[in-house]
């Protein structure tokens, strides 16, 4: 998958380097969190969305992270679903799977309620994990963040900084945490 990475980032700068170092994490992490969770689960398809999840943040604004785009950085997910299906239908790769890990990775997972009642610029539909490799980058993801303090997070900081969203929100964390088999 690196020579789509190459593909939307081409020149070795801060961007690229941001985004490959905070992808590999969430890789090592959801591949650590597989390895324990007794769950079946096609690690190909894992390491590959972890990968490609954040794929793209390019087209966002978000200066912090070297972001220059226009688009709001909530809409990343979308993009780089819309991204992934672009490149596959033209290098004829069926990228589905990989897309569906974009745009489902945000949060816990967005609720038609939750992007509606915080008003989020995103289709009013449901972006929400449904397969356990979905789950599992969705939380892995949670671990780190690219902004600040790259270092990992403890599950207990994850679910403070969760505590500032809606109560379905956390739940559908702590139901990630518990299919996962992750201790506090």
């Amino acid at each position: 998958m690196r020579e789509i990475i190459d593909f939307f980032y081409p020149q070795d700068d801060k961007l690229r380097q941001l985004l490959i170092e905070h992808s590999e994490k969430v890789c090592r992490k959801a591949l650590e969190i597989a390895a324990v969770s007794g769950l079946e689960l096609d690690l190909t398809l894992v390491e590959e969305g972890a990968m490609l999840h954040d794929i793209g943040i390019f087209k966002c604004h978000a200066p912090d992270i070297f972001c220059n785009g226009t688009a709001p950085y909530i809409t990343h997910g979308i993009i780089g679903g819309k991204l992934l299906r672009e490149y596959g239908a033209n290098h004829g790769l069926d990228l589905e799977k990989h897309a569906r890990i974009c745009e489902r990775h945000t949060g816990s997972g967005l609720s038609v309620g939750d992007i509606k009642s915080q008003k989020l610029p995103l289709p009013e539909r449901d972006f929400l994990p449904e397969t356990p490799e979905e789950k599992l980058v969705c939380l892995a993801d949670k671990f780190f963040s690219k902004s600040a303090d790259q270092s990992e997070k403890s599950v207990e900081k994850i679910r403070k900084s969760m505590s500032r969203f809606s109560p379905e929100t956390q739940k559908r964390f702590e139901e990630l945490c518990q299919l996962f088999k992750l201790q506090a």
